[in-house]
């Protein structure tokens, strides 16, 4: 009976992976695409973003209840339920990546008609695919349950970091230079703080994997950039 069991936990499980793979695909799409939409100067690309968007939204509640209904017909113990629990919290993580990439979106199609601030949004774009990379490599991680390479994300937050602090001082220099710079550099700050939080998230990720795989989460804290700017977006 313990084997059958085991087998439809196991079967269970892994249809709600395939989900949070699936909206992770999502997801990743969302970013290349909201940051495109800002470089290209494209509404149209920008609004399918933001529909996108209710897709994410939905797969997230799916898979809250699937894996809530798989905890109370299962009753999974001690490591099946740190797995289980992981698909929530990491489908929360991606939502909010998504919620992150539609306010890209909205500015993007705020800032098509307006004047432009050269090179910023190509930098924008360099610093989404950094972030892009990260989340894959962590949903990576998580489905090979690779604990050092979800070690290696959790150091590349740093960089992310870094890019954002370069793109603060310039937004700050064309602002100085130019009032008329004020407005496109505020929504372009902003864009690029969303990004940097993407970077936060898929960290969190990262660590939840960590933790699925060794039990723990990591003890040192997680690197940041000192001078990190400190903003609500």
């Amino acid at each position: 009976m313990s084997e059958h069991i085991l087998s439809a936990f196991d079967r269970d499980l892994e249809a709600v992976q395939a989900l949070v793979v699936k909206m992770g695909g999502l997801v990743e799409e969302q970013i290349l695409e909201s940051a495109r939409a800002l470089e290209e100067r494209d509404p149209d690309l920008a609004q399918q973003v933001r529909d996108q968007d209710k897709t994410v939204d939905a797969l997230e509640e799916r898979i809250n209840d699937e894996a809530a209904r798989l905890i109370a017909l299962r009753a999974p113990a001690a490591r099946d339920l740190r797995m289980t629990l992981s698909v929530i919290k990491i489908s929360a993580s991606l939502e909010r990546v998504g919620d992150y990439a539609k306010n890209i979106a909205k500015r993007s199609q705020v800032l098509s008609d307006g004047p432009q601030i050269n090179g910023t949004a190509a930098a924008i774009r360099r610093m989404a695919s950094a972030v892009e990379s990260m989340l894959k490599d962590a949903l990576d991680a998580y489905i090979q349950r690779d604990a050092d390479l979800a070690h290696d994300v959790r150091g590349r937050d740093i960089e992310v970091d870094q890019m954002y602090n370069a793109l603060f001082r310039e937004f700050l220099t064309y602002m100085m230079e130019d009032p008329r710079n004020i407005t496109p550099c505020m929504h372009l700050h902003f864009i690029a703080k969303n990004i940097e939080r993407m970077g936060d998230h898929a960290t969190s990720i990262a660590e939840q994997v960590i933790y699925l795989v060794t039990g723990e989460m990591p003890e040192e804290s997680r690197p940041k950039s000192s001078s990190v700017v400190k903003t609500e977006a």
